[in-house]
Formats: C-alpha cells, sequence, structure tokens
C-alpha cells in the first residue's frame, strides 16, 4: 500500500467534516503507517493509536491514565457534572463509583428490562406503520431515538414526557465531547446543558429517596443512605449523565448504523428476523464494522512504549477504537461486513478497568428490536441516503428516511 500522508496530516484530516463524516479511508492510511504514530505537529496529541493490540494494551494499562482528580469548587458546570463520573476519574474513585453501579445496575436489573424493551419495541413499529403509511419516515427520529430512550425511562424511573426535553441537552454534551469539541459556542451550550440536567437529577434523587421506586436511581439512592462511602449525591448526578449519554446515544447509533448493511443483504435480513443467533452475530458485527464509539484519550502518566513507539510522560494519545475494529492486522478483509467472521471480537466498547457499563443493555436492545423490525417490515427499504451525524466520537446517522414496504 502507498503511504499517503503523515499522521500529523492523517489527524488534521480527520477533524474536517469530510473526515469525520467519512473516517474509514483515513483509518486505512494510518495502518499503512503503523499501529502507533507520533503526531509531533498535533497542538494537542502526542500520538494517535489505531492498531488492534496497540489500542487494547493501551486501554488495559493503567499507566494510560483516563480522567483526572475531583473538581475544582469553582470548576464550570460541565467539567464538575463529568468530573463527577466514574468516567472522568482516576482510581481509586473510578473503582470506587464503578462498585456502587454494579451493586445496582445488574445483569439481572437489564434482563428484567427486556419484556419492555420487547414491548416498547412492539409499540413503535406501530406508531412507525402509520407514520409511514403515506410515504417516507425518518428512522432515527421515529424508531431509533424513542426506542433506548424509553428504556433509559424504565430504567432511570425518568417520567416519559420529560424524555423530549433531555435530547437537545444530551446533543450539547455529545457535542462537546466529540473530537474538537472545545469550542466557545459548544462549551456554553455544554455548560447550560449540564446545569439544566444536573438540577433535573438532583430533584430526581430526592423524590426518590422520599418515594422510593424500583428502578436504578431508587438502588443507588439507597446504595449511597447505606453510608458505606461508595457514592454521593453529586458522584450520582454526575454518573447519570454520562450514563444517560453514553448508552443512550450508542443504542440509537447501535440501530441507526445497523440499517444500511444489513439492507444490502436481503437473505441475510430474512436470517436475522427468525434466529436469535444470526440477530445476536448481527449485533457484534455492526458493532465492529461501524462502531458507535469511534475515539477516547488517555494521558501517558511516564514514557510508555507501544508497538515499538515511545509515547512521552503526559501525552496525550488519542485512542481510535473505530480503527482498531478495522484492523487488518486483526480482521482479514476489514472493510467487508460479514456475519460468520470467526472473530468478531471488536473494542467498541472499551477494555480493561473503564469497559463500558452499559454494554449488556446497549447489546440488548440492538439484539430484541432488529429482529422484531425486520419480521414486521420484511421490505423496509431506504428512500434517500442517509444523513451522516457531523459527530465522530460517538458515530451514527442524524436521519434516516426509509419506506416500510408493503
Amino acid at each position: 500500500m502507498t503511504i499517503n500522508g503523515t499522521a500529523d496530516e492523517i489527524l488534521a484530516e480527520l477533524q474536517t467534516d469530510a473526515g469525520r463524516r467519512a473516517p474509514y479511508p483515513l483509518y486505512e492510511r494510518l495502518h499503512a503507517l503503523g499501529p502507533v504514530n507520533l503526531t509531533p505537529a498535533s497542538p494537542a496529541y502526542a500520538a494517535v493509536a489505531n492498531g488492534y493490540a496497540a489500542v487494547d494494551q493501551i486501554l488495559r494499562d493503567p499507566r494510560f491514565v483516563k480522567g483526572g482528580p475531583p473538581p475544582a469548587p469553582d470548576a464550570d458546570p460541565i467539567t464538575k457534572a463529568l468530573s463527577n463520573s466514574m468516567m472522568f476519574r482516576t482510581e481509586p474513585d473510578h473503582g470506587r463509583m464503578r462498585r456502587a453501579f454494579h451493586a445496582a445496575f445488574t445483569p439481572r436489573r437489564v434482563a428484567a428490562l427486556e419484556p419492555e424493551i420487547t414491548a416498547l419495541t412492539d409499540d413503535l413499529l406501530d406508531r412507525l406503520a402509520g407514520l409511514g403509511s403515506d410515504g417516507p419516515v425518518d428512522f432515527i427520529a421515529e424508531f431509533g431515538y424513542l426506542l433506548p430512550a424509553g428504556v433509559m425511562s424504565a430504567l432511570l424511573g425518568i417520567p416519559a414526557p420529560d424524555l423530549d426535553w433531555f435530547r437537545t441537552r444530551v446533543q450539547r454534551v455529545e457535542d462537546y465531547l466529540d473530537f474538537g469539541g472545545r469550542t466557545p459556542e459548544k462549551v456554553a451550550a455544554a455548560n447550560n446543558a449540564a446545569t439544566e440536567m444536573s438540577e433535573y437529577y438532583a430533584s430526581l434523587i430526592a423524590a426518590r429517596r422520599s418515594e422510593p421506586g424500583d428502578d436504578l436511581i431508587s438502588a443507588l439512592v439507597q446504595v449511597i443512605d447505606a453510608g458505606d462511602g461508595d457514592l454521593t449525591d453529586d458522584e450520582l448526578i454526575g454518573n447519570l449523565l454520562v450514563l444517560f449519554n453514553a448508552s443512550f446515544v450508542t443504542t440509537i447509533n447501535l440501530l441507526g448504523n445497523a440499517i444500511p448493511p444489513l439492507l444490502e443483504r436481503p437473505e441475510l435480513v430474512k436470517a436475522l428476523a427468525s434466529d436469535p443467533a444470526v440477530a445476536e452475530a448481527c449485533v457484534e458485527e455492526v458493532l465492529r464494522w461501524d462502531g458507535t464509539a469511534q475515539l477516547v484519550v488517555r494521558t501517558a502518566s511516564e514514557d510508555l512504549e507501544v508497538a515499538g513507539v515511545t509515547i512521552p510522560e503526559g501525552g496525550l494519545v488519542l485512542v481510535i477504537l473505530g480503527a482498531a475494529n478495522r484492523d487488518p492486522a486483526r480482521f482479514p478483509h476489514p472493510e467487508v461486513f460479514d456475519i460468520e467472521r470467526p472473530d468478531k471480537r471488536h473494542i467498541t466498547f472499551g477494555a480493561g478497568a473503564y469497559f463500558c457499563i452499559g454494554a449488556v443493555l446497549a447489546r440488548a436492545e440492538g439484539r430484541l428490536a432488529l429482529p422484531r423490525l425486520f419480521q414486521r417490515f420484511p421490505d423496509l427499504a431506504l428512500a434517500s441516503p442517509p444523513v451522516q451525524s457531523a459527530g465522530l466520537a460517538l458515530r451514527g446517522f442524524a436521519a434516516m428516511p426509509v419506506v416500510l414496504g408493503n
């Protein structure tokens, strides 16, 4: 393969609108340079990691640090909210908070949600049928968004009428967290969103404290009130903000990203609609082929060598999960969507201590919803090309007009 450009040049292209919407050719060029590449011209990053083995090593090595200390008292609202979550704190705070969530967010709780996921899916498919009777309908807005929103409503005990209020605020936080998202306008919007959502969650926590339910917030309030020191109210608020954003947006993107490759494979759609094992394999290959989470950042706590490249102490590493999932050294013909490939062990949900806590729920939603979608609408088709979202850290579609068929 001809090497086209330096890592710095490729990184600059990745930050353009065109690069965000079509990153895979740029990842291919990074692979041609090597699994880890220094980026001396970048004002933000010391290196970029794109090879599967290198990405896995960095994510599992605690010397590559994610997060930081507790927030300063005068931190702005978005910094304070994120810094109060397990995903943005170093040890021992990360482990302490994660243990508290694991005590309440159990596999049993997710399994108990499955009948609700199925019922909600069927209700939304009925609604979709009504909306699509006269022409195209936006799959993202009318199904991809509403299913995970309803599931998060059930999980957290958020009243269904409040879900529309969340959508714009979640998007503002997502824009802030995206690659290059620290513009003054995005910071201001994220601060407003963090303030409003923090106040909302504080009110919800107070309500659950006086009248507990069977939702996750009630269970976590009980953990706090047990007095074991695993979590504070501010930390619960920060973690709820991150959990809603991560689980909610990830599932929207999983459902949307599945549609184009499946519609190109009618025989696979037939098998998916009738065979749970095929549905599960499809979800995993979607997560590898066009992963919902594309990148994270780690900081080298000392001079550290990965794939023969020394990353200097204090250097930020752009860890590209989406590139690792397309690494030809790991996956033969990685550009091909193939549910029968023997190894589909993607790294979309991360690895090591910071493995995505909502992965089980996102997988369950995809595994349950996609077969029912195609059972109900076996002739589903794109009405026009879908619109790729401008974000890269969390990759998906902003709109997807579809016709439902007969």
